[in-house]
């Protein structure tokens, strides 16, 4: 963890901002115009709004202070902010390349098992990535030998401490860091300070044994889910559930939109292949019930419709854009989470059903895909229309960040193959 996050991104960005050791750029051109550098600053803050909660902490402006970012806070702008803002930000692209190839091989090392084909790519990969940053940023020349720290050569045996300790995270200081993290505020007295620190100890490991002997949770943060405190579950959906506020139809006073209820017959239709006339029969856009938020259970996001929450969104982190996996197409569906609703039918030939059968549906809007990087990160630049899914095809939370162009917007999704392990203090 201290040798890539806090020592050698670090000095990569020293390097672009002409900081690095009184080094100018030699026979290079890697240095970044301060302008640009402070417009990636800038769209780095302005990312926190959009990158919900459950990803980490609300990066800050890293042209300005530097200080303030953590190791996990360097960690997730390498993964997955810096590539989207440095693009087309150096004048050679090689640049960019070389710390895409870097970030490609943290990715690897960050998995949760490994291949020997994975091991030899991690082991040739970081050789090959020295031997660029030489010809790069040392350029071979003696007077600039104060670019290549003992940080560059340690990337050389990443792979042997895998084959000799296994995986990186098994063994990474993210706990111990985070750990400490949590003593500093115990601090209370500047004359005894390791008096407040015995103390926050003892009374830390009275807790865990209470816990332990009368098998009673003391977690100290956000309540869990009480599922049974006005939320609603159904076998049908055991993955998921909502959770209030929740909003009524009702024909006069508070109908449904006209628009949704179309949206929701055809994901009926699509559902039961029937045709649409068969589901209007059926289907009671008045008897629809919305909920405002939905929660993935097993440890899973919480997801906020958009159309119910949107004046609380206004303060906070926006957690309303989603994950849809592909069914009949292989492609990448991601939206905003604009509606939950609970659509009931009662047993009926028409529908081949033989009891009331509760759905919870989704109508989320899509986003226009335009291109994918090599790192898998999905591009759009405008919304598409509403789609009505089922709520079991609703994923995960997803970020997104606008790039410094202002052109277009890129997905943040740490599933699937940017999925990477993570440091829960409460485990």
């Amino acid at each position: 963890m201290h040798l890539i996050y806090e020592n050698v991104i670090k000095n990569l960005v020293l390097l672009w901002t002409g900081n690095y050791k009184g080094l100018d750029e030699g026979t290079g051109e890697y240095e970044l115009n301060p302008t640009v550098w402070e417009a990636i600053g800038a769209a780095t803050s302005a990312g926190g709004s959009t990158i919900p909660t459950a990803f980490g902490a609300r990066p800050p402006d890293i042209s300005k202070d530097r200080t303030a970012c953590t190791a996990d806070t360097w960690s997730f702008w390498l993964l997955y902010i810096g590539p989207i803002l440095l693009h087309n930000k150096f004048k050679r692209h090689i640049y960019y390349d070389h710390f895409i190839s870097f970030v490609k091989l943290i990715h690897i090392c960050l998995q949760f098992e490994y291949t020997k084909d994975d091991i030899a790519t991690i082991r040739s990969g970081f050789t090959q990535w020295v031997r660029d940053f030489e010809r790069l940023y040392y350029q071979y020349s003696p007077d600039r030998l104060s670019a290549c720290p003992l940080t560059l050569h340690a990337l050389l045996h990443i792979a042997d401490g895998i084959e000799a300790a296994g995986p990186v995270w098994a063994y990474w200081a993210f706990p111990m860091e985070c750990f400490c993290g949590r003593l500093q505020p115990c601090i209370k007295s500047r004359r005894f300070p390791f008096a407040s620190i015995d103390g926050h100890v003892v009374a830390t490991a009275q807790l865990s044994v209470v816990k332990v002997k009368y098998t009673v949770d003391l977690r100290l943060g956000p309540p869990k889910l009480d599922i049974a405190n006005g939320t609603f579950s159904h076998p049908s959906y055991p993955t998921c559930v909502l959770l209030p506020p929740r909003r009524i139809s009702v024909p006069v006073s508070n109908p449904l939109d006209a628009g949704l209820a179309r949206k929701i017959a055809i994901a009926l239709s699509t559902r039961f292949n029937k045709p649409m006339a068969t589901i209007r029969k059926h289907f009671k856009a008045d008897k629809v019930e919305q909920w405002a938020k939905v929660q993935r259970l097993d440890d899973g996001d919480r997801m906020l419709a958009s159309s119910m929450m949107m004046a609380e969104l206004d303060d906070r982190r926006d957690t309303t854009y989603v994950q849809v996996p592909p069914r009949y197409e292989p492609v990448t569906f991601y939206g905003q989470l604009q509606n939950i609703f609970i659509v009931k039918l009662g047993p009926t030939p028409d529908l081949e059903l033989d009891s009331e059968t509760t759905l919870i549906l989704a109508a989320v809007r899509t986003c226009e895909i335009i291109l994918r990087n090599d790192l898998d990160m999905h591009y759009y630049k405008k919304d598409g229309p509403v789609e009505g899914v089922d709520m079991s095809s609703i994923q995960c939370l997803v970020g997104w960040i606008k790039t410094t162009d202002r052109k277009n917007w890129v997905v943040i999704d740490r599933s699937g193959s940017l999925s990477c392990p993570y440091y829960d203090p409460e485990d």
